[in-house]
């Protein structure tokens, strides 16, 4: 071997025997550690059986594998914090008291941030919306105050936005509910007022249950799968859930909703369908030639509205039925009865209506399981339809006979 070829050799192994035998750990950026501290500051366990940051030691070599609630990926050769989740979320745990501090934003690569249950006040900084790559804000059963800032709408990646079980006040921000990969939007139990802006046409869950919304409901998106604004304000009619074919879970209760209910509503596929204590009106139309069959678990709840007509079969199968204390009119279909006996159907209520007739002999046996309510009509009912009554039927096994004369010919208010 030539020897400048041989001292280069030797040359290159003394360095590869100087080096390191490993690079050296990557560090939390300092943005983020300074961060973390101001938002430990803002925040205080209530509980020290479940002292959520009891394991933020700041002197910690490495908080992204030390403290709780931190998830930390290698960005241009330093680690950043992208998810965050303040709070242990246990069972019996009572969570955090404090405030939300503005440096939250400093969490410049933050794609997630949760927030769990606790005692944590003030409102939300509307600094969260410096945070470009948020896809998930989760911030339930807290105590947080104001409006939703308006400067959320500008988190054009935002998938999942639940802000429910809290005090705050205000509208919804326009602009919040058209983000275009907007899929999840939960405001539930909060104090919120104001009509309903248009929807995102990518929205699958929508739950404003609660609040103080008023007005009609809005264009809703055909994608949307789960709809929820009971306990609010709200009126108008509802010909325009006719053509939302992808809904399973639909909750409208507790409203001003009025007009006929649309018959593409009648689908097991979508249960529940809980649409009581509204002024709905017109009657409980067929789908189509063929009934659809209704199977465990289902639930439908018509009951509190001004429902007329004679019932037809398309509820039939339904496992938990409520039409009470409508203006149902005519027999109770033999369909209704014969699920009841088979177990199919555990509940059927019917009280409170001008229903004049079951095929239901007297002395029938039901299942034990099945509880079936047809006083308050216009009829005497057989025993078997009293036994399993609530108490808010009332002890009237009948309706007086004048109700029934001034109903059928059509000047009671019923």
């Amino acid at each position: 071997m030539d020897k400048p070829i041989f001292s280069l050799f030797f040359l290159l192994i003394f360095l590869l025997l100087a080096s390191p035998s490993h690079q050296q750990h990557p560090k939390l950026s300092a943005q983020d550690l300074n961060a973390l501290k101001t938002i430990k500051a803002s925040l205080t366990d209530i509980s020290a059986a479940s002292a959520f940051f009891s394991t933020w030691d700041f002197a910690s070599p490495d908080p992204c594998s030390s403290f709780s609630g931190l998830t930390c990926s290698l960005i241009s050769s330093s680690l950043r914090v992208t998810a965050l989740s303040l709070g242990t979320g246990l069972s019996g745990s009572l969570g955090l008291a404090g405030s939300l501090s503005p440096s939250l934003s400093q969490l410049t690569q933050l794609t997630q941030l949760f927030l769990f249950p606790g005692l944590v006040t003030g409102p939300i900084p509307s600094q969260l919306a410096r945070l470009t790559t948020l896809r998930v804000i989760s911030l339930t059963n807290n105590r947080l105050t104001g409006p939703v800032p308006t400067s959320l709408a500008a988190l054009t990646n935002l998938h999942t936005l639940d802000l429910s079980y809290n005090q705050l006040t205000g509208s919804i921000p326009p602009r919040l509910t058209q983000l275009p990969g907007l899929k999840v939007l939960i405001l539930a139990s909060n104090s919120l007022s104001g009509e309903l802006p248009p929807v995102s046409s990518q929205l699958l869950h929508l739950d404003l249950r609660r609040n103080r919304f008023n007005g009609l409901l809005p264009l809703l998106p055909l994608s949307l799968r789960y709809l929820s604004v009971s306990q609010n304000e709200m009126r108008g009619p509802l010909n325009g859930l006719a053509s939302l074919s992808e809904l399973v879970y639909l909750d409208l209760s507790m409203n001003q909703f009025s007009g006929p209910i649309p018959a593409p509503l009648f689908t097991p596929t979508l249960s529940p369908l809980l649409l009581q204590r509204n002024n709905l009106s017109g009657g409980v139309l067929p789908v189509g030639p063929t009934r659809p069959s209704y199977g465990e678990g289902s639930l439908v709840d018509l009951s509190h509205n001004k429902l007329s007509g004679e019932l037809s079969t398309v509820l039939v199968g339904v496992e938990n039925l409520f039409l009470n204390n409508n203006r149902l009119t005519g027999s109770v279909p033999v369909e209704y009865l014969e699920s009841v006996s088979r177990g199919s159907t555990k509940t059927l209520y019917l009280q409170h209506n001008y229903i004049s007739g079951v095929s239901l002999e007297p002395g029938a046996a039901l299942p034990d399981t099945a509880s079936l309510c047809l006083s308050y009509n216009c009829m005497v009912p057989p025993s078997v339809g009293l036994t399993a009554c609530p108490a808010s039927a009332g002890s009237r096994i009948s309706r007086p006979a004048w109700q029934c004369s001034v109903f059928n010919n059509g000047s009671s208010k019923g």
